[in-house]
């Protein structure tokens, strides 16, 4: 293993990773950092969003091998290694009243089954942090929101030696995060950096949206904003998922580095001790990766209440 700490990002779908934390990871990586991305499913049944690939017969007839393709470019771009948990889309129901989700799809999987998944990986991997999606799934995609409690439990189980024996050694992850990118202080940042440069802002109908919604606890800013346009290149090699003339790209990026060069996420749970606000995902966590390794061995999740609430010294 190496000496340096190791983060585990999880994610519901190919192209989630480059829009939710690809910034942070990529920071991480130039570090010397050790970091893998899990996609939980393989994005068969996403719609493609790119105009220009929509009418494609050759996407349209493969789309599973493109979304492959495309998550290996984004891989080789971001610098990370990179796990397939091996479940399929349950796709995005729409209609009143909703249709049931598709027979077999990832949000309709046994628990224990997906959980089992996830541990494997998390006990192979042995990261120090995980990062996923809050309780609402950032958005309510089943996908996104069975990611959450997948992920949640699979930190919980992976460091019991009674819970999955047959899938390695326990590891203990001693640090949980919830991706928090579309949150409104950054949207309200990224507005005003635009008008403020006399640029028309994409984030009216946002600011609009979210202004009634409660807002979520925001306890950790990781400043990437140097590495920006890898973020973006990242992105947009998930051709099928995202228009690289549209909105997700109009906010110049010195604009974005001016007005807002983190990115943020909600501390869910720490098995250690924590002083908030913090700017480092590894905060509390010594330097050295085999005296953090000795503590996660030590750590056990019955040792703190379980509800979801981290040990945290507010600053």
């Amino acid at each position: 293993m190496t000496d340096q700490l190791r983060l585990l990002a999880v994610h519901a779908h190919p192209d989630d990773e480059s829009s939710k934390g690809a910034g942070t990871m990529l920071r991480y990586v130039a570090a010397g950092h050790p970091v893998t991305v899990v996609s939980c499913t393989g994005g068969e049944r996403g719609d493609v969003l790119n105009p220009r690939l929509q009418d494609d017969p050759q996407v349209l007839r493969n789309i599973v091998e493109v979304r492959r393709r495309e998550m290996a470019a984004a891989q080789e771009i971001l610098g990370v290694d990179h796990v397939w948990l091996g479940f399929v889309d349950s796709g995005l129901p729409e209609g009143d009243p909703l249709p049931p989700l598709p027979d077999g799809c990832f949000a309709l999987e046994p628990l224990e089954v997906t959980t089992e998944a996830l541990v494997r990986v998390i006990r192979e991997r042995r990261p120090h942090v995980v990062t996923t999606y809050d309780e609402n799934g950032g958005y309510p995609h089943p996908d996104h929101i069975m990611t959450h409690v997948v992920t949640m439990a699979a930190v919980e189980a992976a460091g019991d030696a009674e819970r999955f024996p047959h899938a390695g050694e326990p590891w203990q992850p001693l640090k949980v995060y919830y991706n928090q990118g579309f949150n409104p202080d950054r949207i309200e940042a990224l507005h005003a950096g635009c008008e403020a440069a006399g640029l028309e802002s994409p984030y009216v109908d946002w600011m609009e949206r979210m202004r009634d919604r409660p807002r979520r606890t925001l306890t950790t800013r990781v400043e990437c904003a140097e590495f920006f346009e890898r973020r973006d290149d990242a992105l947009r090699a998930h051709a099928t998922q995202i228009d690289p003339e549209g909105w997700f790209f109009s906010v110049p990026i010195d604009v974005q580095r001016s007005a807002y060069p983190w990115e943020d996420y909600e501390l869910a749970v720490s098995l250690v001790p924590v002083q908030l606000p913090e700017d480092d995902l590894f905060a509390g966590l010594p330097a050295d990766a085999a005296e953090a390794d000795e503590i996660a061995r030590k750590a056990s999740w019955d040792r703190m209440a379980h509800d979801g609430r981290a040990r945290t010294k507010e600053s």
